[in-house]
């Protein structure tokens, strides 16, 4: 007997060969029965990520065998329990595999700016559980439709005059690389062409994102100033004694070389070692702190109030955050890419600070492992991402984390780059000799045994020929 839509077994068994379970996706045993109550659920869910599909009668975990499962007998009668008590449609699909009955529950998306509950609950997946909707996810579905954010206007009925005195629009013409216009209404013109001007009777509306990227001085935007960035550097390596405390006033894109430029003037010195002569050098290379500061900026959460992009500097590291929760999973920071604020990230791509395809965290890495420096850190603190980039540290002083999450990500970028890890390039990221092998072997097999990389199948099991992917690829 078949659902109300056919799905093949090969369908199955393609889905079986997913890296792992998704937002889209999600596999349960259920070899007899699956509480109806946790249909409801994982229903809301689903729906609340963008609609997908449980599939019930396989092993949750790899390589998901079908196990065969007897649960959702009368699929009919499903679909009514359900409708009756969420109030939308799903679908119950029977697959006769060749190793067993599965069942498939097809769920739709919820519809643009709501959000479904349950016994009021908005539900979503977190890993393998089901969880609470964080607040800044929820108000980010209910404003769905709305203009974003950075789009919603900042100031109104400004004369021409006034607009070039508020905003820095000789570096943004250099940033452009085009030359500055002769004219006041040319410059005009181009601003409302790039889209942060809208023009009426003679008077014009600065939005929020022009302000945000070309303020003279972010104070004289209200509803800005609590996104200037702020840095605060530290004596030693805990929070106990505070040097300097800055608030950067210019915006985002006019004033992003002098940001960069107060970090590295206040970044330790660092004794290095080159052609037998020692050398100073600041702690971390000014390309990773470009990346990690542009790459704050672009992703902050503006729904959150008071709150804004926050560099640390302590003796031995740094800490960038921006407001928000990550919209990408951490481990996939160096393959993913999902911008929170598009126009914002365009923009800043266009005047050469950003990258807006994703190859910035890339770079972060690379620059680390060109450094010889601990893995970067990737953390979600309370209504925060944090990156946190040491300076350098001998293999023989890493803890078993620091060297599992070096490993990870030198596999990473070797999977972006259309390359493999080996012992061997395990040894060059941490600087080992030839003789220290079996050491590199055991890192990897810890960073195996953490299910963050996995041995490429494809060359055989020669100790000799391995290479290694991350857990994704």
């Amino acid at each position: 007997m078949q659902g109300p839509f056919m799905i093949p077994p090969s369908m199955i068994d393609a889905w079986r060969l997913a890296p792992s379970e998704h937002a889209h996706l999600e596999f349960k045993e259920a070899k007899s029965t699956f509480d109806f109550d946790r249909l409801c659920q994982y229903c809301v869910a689903i729906a609340n990520e963008g609609g997908g599909h449980l599939v019930l009668g396989i092993a949750d975990s790899p390589p998901r065998r079908v196990v065969g499962s007897a649960a959702l007998s009368h699929p009919a009668t499903t679909v009514e329990r359900i409708h009756a008590k969420l109030g939308f449609h799903i679908e119950v699909s029977e697959v006769h595999h060749p190793d067993g009955r599965v069942v498939v529950v097809g769920v739709p998306s919820r519809p643009r700016g709501t959000a479904y509950a349950l016994d009021g609950r908005y539900l979503m997946r977190s890993g393998g559980s089901l969880v609470a909707m964080t607040e800044d996810r929820l108000r980010t579905i209910f404003d769905e439709g709305k203009p974003d954010w950075p789009d919603e206007v900042s100031r109104r009925g400004m004369t021409a005059q006034e607009v070039i005195e508020t905003l820095d629009t000789q570096t943004f013409f250099e940033l452009r690389r085009e030359p500055f216009p002769t004219s006041t209404g040319a410059i005009i013109d181009r601003l409302t062409r790039e889209g942060v001007l809208v023009t009426q009777d003679d008077r014009h509306s600065l939005l929020r994102l022009g302000g945000m990227l070309l303020a003279r001085n972010l104070d004289d935007f209200p509803d800005l100033r609590r996104r200037r960035p702020r840095a605060v550097v530290y004596r030693g390596n805990s929070k106990i004694e505070t040097t300097l405390d800055h608030i950067f006033h210019k915006g985002y894109a006019v004033g992003f070389r002098d940001l960069v430029q107060f970090i590295m003037s206040h970044l330790p010195q660092n004794e290095v070692i080159q052609s037998a002569l020692r050398k100073e050098a600041k702690l971390l290379p000014e390309l990773a702190i470009r990346e990690l500061v542009a790459n704050a900026l672009v992703h902050q959460d503006f729904l959150m109030s008071g709150a804004s992009v926050m560099i640390e500097i302590y003796a031995n590291r740094i800490e960038i955050s921006n407001p928000g929760t990550p919209i990408v999973e951490l481990n996939r920071f160096i393959d993913g890419y999902q911008s929170r604020n598009e126009r914002l990230a365009d923009m800043m791509r266009r005047m050469g600070i950003c990258e807006e395809k994703g190859s910035g965290i890339d770079k972060v890495v690379s620059a680390a492992e060109a450094a010889q420096l601990p893995a970067p850190q990737f953390r979600q603190d309370p209504g925060r991402t944090t990156v946190v980039l040491a300076g350098p540290k001998p293999f023989e002083q890493m803890d078993r984390e620091e060297r599992i999450r070096a490993c990870y990500q030198h596999a990473g970028l070797k999977r972006v780059t259309n390359d493999f890890m080996t012992n061997q390039s395990l040894r060059e990221r941490f600087s080992l000799p030839s003789d220290k092998s079996a050491i590199a072997s055991q890192v990897i097999a810890a960073t195996v045994e953490a299910g963050l990389v996995k041995a490429d199948e494809s060359v055989g099991t020669s100790l000799k020929l391995r290479r290694y992917l991350p857990y994704w690829a």
